[in-house]
């Protein structure tokens, strides 16, 4: 299933994208769109690769085979020069927010557009009061991170990444270690501010309701591949054995407990037994 808009090409195309560290294959001729101003969710179990793919929209790594294209642009064929372009305008979440210690809330939100503009002093000011009213938290400017919870440093991370009115915002686990009002609102966030400034989302998690709830599409990777693409609820109705373990949260199933290796017998000898 698509949800593009044929008036609209998508913002990001993976395209028979391969990657992988030494022999061990991560992604295996992967393809699949990202539809402009939605939230598209990639989920999957652990080591699936989706931060992978975040690294490679990204242009940390490099595809190994296959195209990455944002907006048209192969982003594994851009110079540096390029790249650094390319990346002004995407905005990134990292897990527990990543913000700077030693830097307050106002100034880690400030860092991108004292970064990569040269924009006077008070209208950075008025920017950061804005993109942290946006998340709630015009009021904590002056604390530094360690005077604020959890929740309210991923907030402040989101202020960071939307400094630049970016195109596209990737989120990686962004409800990781949250309560569940501070996830409930964390996204709610995600959802309202993809909807007012008309941006495009893509939010890696393995929270099934909170990112159910929010998003667009879902596309699961397994086994370096797309195990299901589609709504929410097509997802969830999916007959995929390794799909619907994931869903239900299985213990059993096509992911096993155990990581491949020797047998017991092997390891310990019969006698174990």
């Amino acid at each position: 299933m698509s949800i593009d808009d044929p008036d609209s090409p998508p913002l990001v195309v993976c395209r028979d994208l391969s990657f992988g560290y030494g022999q061990r294959r991560i992604l295996d001729g992967v393809s699949f769109t990202v539809p402009r101003g939605k939230v598209t969710a990639l989920m999957g179990a652990s080591g699936g690769g989706k931060t992978t793919v975040l690294r490679l929209i990204g242009g940390q790594v490099r595809a190994q085979a296959g195209e990455l294209l944002f907006d048209g642009q192969d982003v594994g064929r851009l110079d540096l020069r390029g790249l650094f372009a390319v990346r002004r305008r995407m905005g990134m979440l990292f897990q527990f927010g990543a913000l700077f210690t030693d830097l307050s809330v106002f100034d880690n939100v400030a860092f991108p557009l004292r970064e990569h503009t040269d924009l006077p002093e008070p209208l950075v000011r008025d920017i950061v009061l804005m993109k942290l009213n946006a998340v709630g938290l015009r009021g904590a400017r002056d604390l530094m991170p360690a005077e604020v919870s959890g929740g309210m440093a991923r907030r402040v991370a989101l202020a960071r990444a939307i400094a630049l009115d970016p195109e596209l915002i990737m989120y990686d686990e962004p409800f990781a270690g949250l309560d569940p009002i501070s996830l409930g609102t964390s996204a709610q966030l995600i959802r309202q501010l993809n909807d007012t400034l008309g941006i495009t989302s893509i939010v890696v998690s393995h929270d099934l309701d909170e990112t159910f709830r929010i998003a667009d599409q879902v596309i699961v990777l397994a086994n370096g591949r797309i195990a299901a693409q589609g709504t929410p609820e097509e997802v969830r109705a999916s007959n995929d054995p390794l799909v619907r373990q994931f869903v239900q949260a299985q213990p059993e199933g096509p992911v096993h407990f155990h990581y491949p290796g020797p047998t017991v017998d092997q390891d310990f000898g019969a006698g174990l037994r």
